[in-house]
């Protein structure tokens, strides 16, 4: 029987099983605890905002997503702690209930520097987990960190705590998604199949690719999503190299154009390519999208548990050709990256480290398959991307917007 994996409608109602939060979450905290408890590490101390989200179920705007001020104590045999900004403490005290009201602590490091470390806000926090971590009994054991300012850690190595990487941990812990969070990725596909359907109609000669850009933040927010991280739009004599960005270039007739989009739905992301003619298409920009799509499908075909990531990456094409000197130079054109509630998380499979770094690719495994292939005029390239889903059956793409065959818009 095949596995059916389902997008459905984003509320919750009561004749149908749609994601269940509740089970999300001990799952995603069960598998960070089981991480830590194969470690040698006391705790963990996290500060990526995907950490905190996956350890602690919460979530605050993304405006402090970079700001490196929330923090999140992970131990073995307790609840985890959680310091956050301002009056989020109060609101995570009301509506996040599965956080023990004492666990929602406030605090503050500075805004990266802009209060300067000897003001002490970062000496008093170090003292304020070593105090837990005594009480806790693991104070002697290291505490891992995932990412961390270089004050806060020579001031834990000040006050006498060893520090080891937790990041290796919890994007081991994040890696195989529980069927909750492959419907979550689903639905925030969903979202974006649509919106490629709102694009297709707007793309014609004369609107811009800020246009498409901002028509596309549009048409997510108003289809729930909770975060749009970028929208690239590439057109015309840009496609060749690809630059990875957009700008206020006017689309014309006969351009090859392609976008990726890359939003969240309950955290959960998107990375979706999506190429397109404009008006009309010549026989070298089918050329390339044919051999894009070749590649594409070549190395998804490769796809099944068990098999190493470096047999994959072998299907990938070399560098060289699709006209890169090296593996580096070319990189983030022929690859897969995992996805979850960060954009790039494990597997990530190329040429570049697969080959003598492999990886098993194991069920319940998501990630994004990118190729590129530049055109023969110099100036077109075709970009597709398809978001895979590692399955008993085999791979299963949850990226539906048509993409065998260059899709050309208002076809003359």
């Amino acid at each position: 029987m095949t596995t059916i994996l389902q997008a459905p409608g984003q509320m919750g109602v009561d004749y149908e099983e749609r994601v269940d939060f509740a089970r999300l979450r001990k799952y995603r905290l069960g598998r960070a605890q089981a991480a830590l408890a194969a470690s040698d590490c006391g705790a963990f101390l996290l500060f990526d905002f995907y950490n905190i989200r996956y350890t602690t179920q919460t979530w605050i705007g993304g405006a402090l997503g970079d700001k490196m001020i929330r923090y999140a104590l992970i131990t073995r045999d307790h609840e985890p702690m959680l310091w956050d900004f301002g009056s989020a403490v109060r609101h995570h005290k009301l509506y996040s209930p599965w956080l023990p009201t004492e666990n929602n602590r406030p605090g503050f490091l500075g805004f990266r520097g802009a209060v300067a470390p000897d003001a002490g806000l970062m000496r008093d926090a170090v003292t304020e987990i070593k105090a837990i971590l005594t009480e806790f009994g693991v104070a002697d054991a290291p505490v891992g960190l995932d990412i961390v300012e270089p004050p806060f850690l020579f001031e834990m190595q000040r006050q006498g705590l060893k520090v080891a990487d937790a990041q290796q941990h919890m994007l081991d812990a994040r890696v195989i998604k529980s069927a909750d969070e492959i419907m979550l990725l689903n639905q925030a596909a969903a979202m974006v199949d649509g919106v490629y359907q709102d694009i297709v109609e707007a793309l014609k000669p004369g609107v811009r690719e800020n246009e498409i850009v901002a028509l596309t933040n549009k048409r997510l927010y108003e289809l729930g999503s909770d975060q749009v991280e970028a929208v690239n739009a590439i057109s015309g004599e840009r496609c060749n190299p690809h630059p990875h960005n957009f700008t206020d270039r006017i689309i014309r007739p006969g351009d090859q154009a392609f976008f990726d989009i890359i939003h969240s739905f309950n955290g959960y992301r998107t990375c979706y390519y999506r190429t397109f003619g404009v008006g009309s298409a010549t026989q070298v920009q089918r050329d390339a999208y044919t051999q894009a799509r070749e590649w594409m499908d070549g190395a998804i075909g490769g796809v099944k548990a068990g098999v190493g990531s470096d047999q994959i990456a072998r299907l990938l094409p070399k560098a060289e050709d699709f006209g890169f000197e090296s593996e580096m130079a070319a990189f983030g054109l022929q690859f897969a990256h995992g996805l979850g509630l960060g954009l790039h998380e494990r597997p990530i499979i190329s040429r570049l480290n697969s080959l003598e770094h492999p990886v098993e690719i194991q069920v319940g495994m998501v990630f994004a398959m990118e190729t590129y292939c530049p055109a023969s005029d110099g100036i077109s390239a075709a970009r597709i991307e398809e978001e895979v889903v590692v399955t008993e059956d085999g791979p299963q793409i949850i990226t539906k917007f048509p993409a065998q065959e260059l899709f050309v818009a208002h076809q003359y």
